[in-house]
C-alpha cells in the first residue's frame, strides 16, 4: 500500500464511529504488524555480545550474519553461534510475529485464539507457547529468604495428546480412582517467602518426600530462613536434616494461623493457579512445569511487555542453573 492509499484508508476510518468489537478487531490486527527488524534489534540489544554457549568462553569475534542475526566465532572452541544459540528460541522462524505472540502469552490466550490472532498454524502456536515459557523460566532469581512458606498441591495426572496411553482412557475432567494423595496425582511444590518471591516445582507423582524437598528447595533457599509448612512428616525430616528452623500449622485440626505462622500466601498462590489453569481445558503432565512457571511469571507481574519477555528469554546474564 502506498502512502496516498494509506492516507485515504486512515481518513475513512477516522470518520467512522467504530463499535467496540470493531475497535478490538482493529487492535488485534495492529498487534500482529511488526517491523521485521524490530524483533532482531531487541534480541541483539538484550543478548549483547554473548559468551560461547558451547564452552562458555567470552572471547569471540564477529563472523558475518545469518537470517538477520549477527554470528560470532568462539576463539576457544572455534564454534560459531548467534544470540539465540543454546536458548529455547533457537531455530524458531517468523520473528516478525514473535512480539504479537508474546502479548498473547501475557493475556493467557488459548492456543487456537493465539494462532488466529497472530495468523500462524495451531501447531506453531503450541510450539511457540512452550518455547517462550521455557525461555522466560531460565531467568536467574534471588534466593528465598527470611520467612518461607511451602506447601504442595496436586493435579490429576494427564496424558493429553499422547498416542500411547499406559492406562485406560478417561473423559476430560475425570477423577482419581483412589482416595487421598495417590500416584494418580502430580505433585506441585510451591515455596514463597514474605517478599512474594515464588519458586515452583513439579516433583512427580504422589506425596512429596524429604529427599525431593532437599533436591528442590536447598539450591534456592538461604539456610537462615524460618520454614513454615503444614504438619507433614516430610517437611519435619527435611528441616531436621538440613538444619533449618521449622514451624508448622496443624491444618488437619483446623489450625490456620498462629500469630505470624501460617501458609496462607502459598495457598493463595495455589488457588490462583488452579483458577487460571481452567481456561486451558486440561494440560498434559509433561507440560505441567511450564504452566506453573507461566503462572508464576504472570503472578509476579513481570515481564509486563512482549519486549521485556523477549529480553529475559535471550539475555545470557540472566540464565539460571537449570532448576526451575
Amino acid at each position: 500500500m502506498g502512502t496516498a492509499d494509506f492516507r485515504v484508508v486512515f481518513k475513512a476510518l477516522s470518520q467512522l464511529q467504530l463499535a467496540a468489537g470493531e475497535v478490538a478487531t482493529l487492535r488485534e490486527f495492529l498487534a500482529t504488524v511488526t517491523h521485521p527488524g524490530q524483533c532482531v534489534a531487541l534480541i541483539e540489544a538484550a543478548a549483547g555480545r554473548p559468551p560461547c554457549p558451547h564452552c562458555a568462553c567470552s572471547h569471540c569475534h564477529r563472523s558475518g550474519k545469518a537470517n538477520g542475526l549477527q554470528r560470532y566465532r568462539c576463539m576457544g572452541c572455534r564454534s560459531s553461534y548467534n544470540a539465540l544459540t543454546g536458548t529455547p528460541l533457537a531455530h524458531l522462524k517468523r520473528r516478525d510475529k514473535w512480539l504479537a505472540y508474546l502479548q498473547c502469552l501475557i493475556e493467557s490466550t488459548t492456543v487456537r485464539t493465539a494462532a488466529k490472532r497472530v495468523a500462524v498454524a495451531k501447531s506453531t502456536s503450541f510450539r511457540w507457547r512452550h518455547r517462550f515459557i521455557a525461555a522466560v523460566r531460565r531467568e536467574r532469581r534471588p534466593e528465598l529468604s527470611t520467612v518461607v512458606e511451602t506447601d504442595e498441591t496436586y493435579h490429576l495426572e494427564s496424558q493429553k495428546g499422547s498416542r500411547h496411553l499406559d492406562r485406560p482412557a478417561r473423559k476430560r475432567g475425570g477423577k482419581a480412582t483412589r482416595r487421598g494423595t495417590s500416584r494418580e496425582l502430580d505433585c506441585i511444590l510451591v515455596a514463597r517467602d514474605r517478599n512474594k518471591l515464588t519458586y515452583d516445582f513439579v516433583t512427580g507423582r504422589g506425596p512429596v518426600s524429604a529427599g525431593q524437598l532437599a533436591k528442590h528447595l536447598l539450591p534456592v533457599m538461604a539456610r537462615d530462613v524460618i520454614l513454615i509448612s503444614d504438619g507433614a512428616i516430610a517437611y519435619q525430616a527435611f528441616a531436621r536434616q538440613a538444619g533449618i528452623t521449622h514451624e508448622s500449622v496443624n491444618v488437619q485440626r483446623g489450625e490456620r494461623v498462629r500469630e505470624a505462622i501460617h501458609i496462607q500466601n502459598v495457598n493463595g498462590w495455589h488457588s490462583r493457579f488452579k483458577t487460571w489453569l481452567r481456561r486451558f481445558n486440561g494440560v498434559a503432565s509433561r507440560y505441567l512445569a511450564n504452566y506453573t512457571g507461566w503462572q508464576r511469571v504472570l503472578d509476579a507481574g513481570a515481564p509486563t511487555t512482549p519486549s521485556h519477555w523477549l529480553a529475559v528469554g535471550v539475555a545470557p546474564g540472566k540464565q539460571g542453573s537449570g532448576r526451575y
